[in-house]
Parts: C-alpha cells; sequence; structure tokens
C-alpha cells in the first residue's frame, strides 16, 4: 500500500505514518439550478460563520458519489479535511483503488481501516439487511478513530435523499448540517444534505468527478450502488458462507454488467436476478453463472 495511504486498527488508531439555505441561481430556462463556484462559496461562508473551517475534519468516503463531492467541496472550500475509508474482505477492490487515486489527486490525507472482524462480529447470525450491521460498525470506528487521533468532527455524504422524517440528526435545532448526537459525542456534518440527488448529479458532472461504476442493479432508481453484501436476502441469516457468495457471485456478474453496460446484481442465496434493462441474452450470461454455483 502507497505511504500516503495510512492503516488502521478496527478501532481507528493509525499504524503508521443561523440558518443557511442552499444557494440558487436564476435558470433562464426555468426553474433554479446550483453551480459548483456558488456551492464552494456558501460552503466556506458557512464554515467561516460557525468557525468549523478550520477545525479537523473526518470525512467518511466510500468512493462513492456524494461522499466523492462532499470531500472535493470541502477540500476546494479551504477546510482541514482527511478521508476515512472503510473495507472489509468483500469491499470491490475497483472501487478502493478508484478512491486511493482520488484522494491522492485532491492531495487529501487518507486512512483506510478493515473492518471484516468486526462486520463479522456484529453480522454473522442476524438477519438482514447487512446494511444496518454494517453502518454500526463504521460509524463507532469512525467515532472512536476521531477521538483517538484528534479530530473535532465526522462529515458525511449524505443528500436530501437521505432524510428519514423522526431521525436524530434530522431534528437537530438550527441548520441541519451540524448536528450533535449525545451517543456519538462528536458533532456530525453533512454538507450536502440540502441538495438532491439530481442537484448531486449537477454537481459532479460540473467537478469532473466520474466514479468507479460496478454497475450494480443498487437498491435505489438514483443508482446507489454499495457493496455486495447488500444482496445477501433479508429473511435470511447472514453467515460467512453467504457474504463469500454474494461477492463471489456479483463479482463476476458485474463483469458481464460493464460489458453490456446494463445495471445487474444477485441476491443470494434466492439467486434472484435483478436488472435493468436487460435482454435475454444478457440473462443467460447471468444464469451461467448462477449455474455454476449451483452444481
Amino acid at each position: 500500500m502507497p505511504d500516503e495511504y495510512l492503516g488502521c486498527d478496527d478501532v481507528g488508531t493509525p499504524r503508521g505514518p443561523t440558518v443557511y439555505m442552499a444557494p440558487k441561481l436564476f435558470n433562464p430556462a426555468g426553474g433554479s439550478f446550483f453551480m459548483l463556484n456558488n456551492v464552494i462559496r456558501e460552503l466556506k461562508r458557512f464554515g467561516e460563520e460557525t468557525k468549523i473551517i478550520n477545525k479537523r475534519i473526518i470525512l467518511m468516503f466510500s468512493g462513492g458519489k456524494d461522499s466523492s463531492l462532499a470531500l472535493y467541496l470541502l477540500k476546494e472550500a479551504g477546510y482541514n479535511v482527511s478521508a476515512l475509508t472503510f473495507f472489509h474482505k468483500w469491499s470491490w477492490p475497483e472501487v478502493l483503488r478508484w478512491g486511493m487515486k482520488f484522494t491522492k489527486k485532491l492531495g487529501v490525507t487518507h486512512y483506510l481501516i478493515d473492518i471484516t472482524e468486526g462486520l463479522k462480529r456484529e453480522a454473522i447470525g442476524r438477519k438482514g439487511p447487512i446494511c444496518i450491521h454494517c453502518k454500526k460498525v463504521m460509524l463507532w470506528n469512525a467515532k472512536w478513530f476521531a477521538v483517538n487521533n484528534g479530530f473535532e468532527l465526522i462529515a458525511k455524504g449524505d443528500n436530501a435523499n437521505d432524510k428519514i422524517i423522526g431521525t436524530l440528526l434530522d431534528q437537530c435545532p438550527g441548520d441541519i448540517r451540524i448536528c450533535e448526537i449525545p451517543k456519538i459525542g462528536i458533532p456530525i456534518f453533512r454538507p450536502l444534505i440540502k441538495y438532491k440527488a439530481r442537484e448531486i448529479e449537477m454537481l459532479t458532472n460540473e467537478a469532473g468527478i466520474k466514479p468507479y461504476r460496478m454497475y450494480e442493479h443498487g437498491r435505489r432508481k438514483q443508482w446507489r450502488e454499495g457493496c455486495p453484501l447488500q444482496y445477501i436476502d433479508e429473511d435470511t441469516r447472514i453467515t460467512e458462507e453467504l457474504m463469500d457468495l454474494a461477492f463471489r457471485v456479483n463479482y463476476k456478474v458485474s463483469k458481464i454488467a460493464r460489458e453490456r453496460k446494463v445495471r445487474i446484481s444477485v441476491r443470494v442465496p434466492s439467486f434472484e436476478i435483478m436488472c435493468w434493462n436487460c435482454d435475454n441474452e444478457t440473462l443467460k450470461e447471468v444464469k451461467k453463472v448462477i449455474n455454476k454455483e449451483t452444481l
């Protein structure tokens, strides 16, 4: 692993080295649109007025569109930000490599934490969705990483489509971009929370950010990719064998999807095929992968 990426233990110890509205501009075609420079200026103003711009911030960076844009904006706005990536045995290796190149290009310190053992302890023997168990592990590790290493805020790439009525993060007084949760003990900063998915798309395009696509089916129509473990059937008790199977099948299927420019994933152990715009030939190729696993 390159020197600029700092590995960490499971609890985050490094090994080695006022209410503000989101800015809108007039669109001659009607409605409003968001422009990158205006968003950066607004974020800089917000940081200066709240006095967080010079505080040490660690951003939970997955290498996806939202967290990549959040990291880019914070860096461009002059924040003292570093990136923190959680990975495990079943993470997409291509996405991890892309993220490392992206942070290097930005000139941002990038920490990587292997949460394989923590995820196994939290998830195995329980029913899904596994994402719930994984998020607990990541947030716990993010908290202790920040505490142990002098970071004052934890940043996330949540956008407006991620808001859930009734959640603690969305009931904070004042500006919901910064929220303190007593159980966490460190303020959570969400710079994109007032921007919708279509606006995130516009901003990433203008910034030239193109995350690596695995061509997953995803969990939402906005093409929310993540990791293959999300395709373990929710009513099934999680085992390490199922986790291995979810990765193995979906990694092979992703190669078919990339080649044909369609979105495909396979649930396990039901082997339900989920596909956007697949033709019969594509489905035949996917079924060949499944048949090899069921022999």
